[in-house]
C-alpha cells in the first residue's frame, strides 16, 4: 500500500528556509545551503550534473525520493519551482493543493493536477503511486497532512547549520503530542543525517 512521505531538509533548529522568504527567493537568505548535500556543487546552477556527483548515502537517499509514484504539493512549492517544468520526475503525477486553477502556463501540463481538497489529493495521489510511496512537497502541505492524519512518515536532512531565522518546518501544528516511530538514521556527507520516521496513530 502506498504511503504518504515527507522529505524535507531541515537545519538544526528547524528552518527550511532562510530570511526574506518570497516568489524571488523560494529558500529565503542563505537556504540553499540546506540542500547542499544532495547537489553538490551546484552553484553555478547545473544541478543534473551535481546529482551525477552524488555518492554513498546520500546517493540513496536522492534515488528513494526520485522513485515515488506520485507528487502532492502546495501551490508556495510549485509555482515559485516553475512547476517543475510539468514533470518533477519520471512524468509522475503532480498533484498541486490550491483553491485557485492552474495557471495559464500550467494548465497544458498532462502529470498536474490542481485540487482544492487535500485528503482527495492525497487519496488521488496514492491511487496513482500503486505500490509506491507518494513525495510530500512543502512545508505547508506537510503541516497540513500531519494534522490532518494523512502524513505517514517524515525523512528529514538534517543539516548541522544553524539558521535563526526564516521558516520552520513545525509551526502550525498546535498543541496535541504526535508520537513518532523512528525507522532509520544514515549519516551521509557532508554533515548531513538523515532521519526517517513513520506517524504513529
Amino acid at each position: 500500500m502506498s504511503s504518504t512521505v515527507l522529505y524535507m531538509s531541515m537545519s538544526l533548529d528547524g528552518f527550511i528556509a532562510g530570511p526574506n522568504e518570497g516568489p524571488d527567493n523560494g529558500l529565503g537568505d542563505g537556504g540553499d545551503r540546506l540542500h547542499e548535500w544532495a547537489f553538490p556543487g551546484a552553484e553555478g546552477g547545473d544541478f543534473d550534473a551535481a546529482v551525477e556527483r552524488l555518492r554513498g548515502v546520500n546517493r540513496q537517499i536522492y534515488d528513494e525520493m526520485m522513485s515515488t509514484g506520485a507528487v502532492v504539493a502546495g501551490r508556495g512549492t510549485f509555482e515559485p519551482a516553475g512547476g517543475w517544468g510539468g514533470d518533477h520526475h519520471d512524468g509522475v503525477p503532480i498533484f498541486i493543493l490550491s483553491r485557485n486553477s492552474a495557471p495559464a502556463w500550467a494548465a497544458g501540463w498532462p502529470a498536474v493536477h490542481y485540487v482544492s481538497d487535500l485528503e482527495a489529493a492525497v487519496r488521488d495521489a496514492k491511487h496513482a503511486a500503486g505500490d509506491k510511496s507518494v513525495l510530500v512537497h512543502g512545508g505547508s502541505i506537510a503541516q497540513r497532512a500531519l494534522t490532518s492524519g494523512l502524513l505517514d512518515e517524515l525523512e528529514i536532512h538534517l543539516v548541522p547549520v544553524l539558521f535563526g531565522d526564516g521558516r520552520r518546518l513545525f509551526e502550525h501544528l498546535g498543541i496535541e503530542q504526535r508520537q513518532l516511530e523512528r525507522i532509520r538514521v544514515l549519516e551521509g556527507d557532508g554533515g548531513v543525517t538523515h532521519l526517517h520516521y513513520r506517524v504513529l496513530r
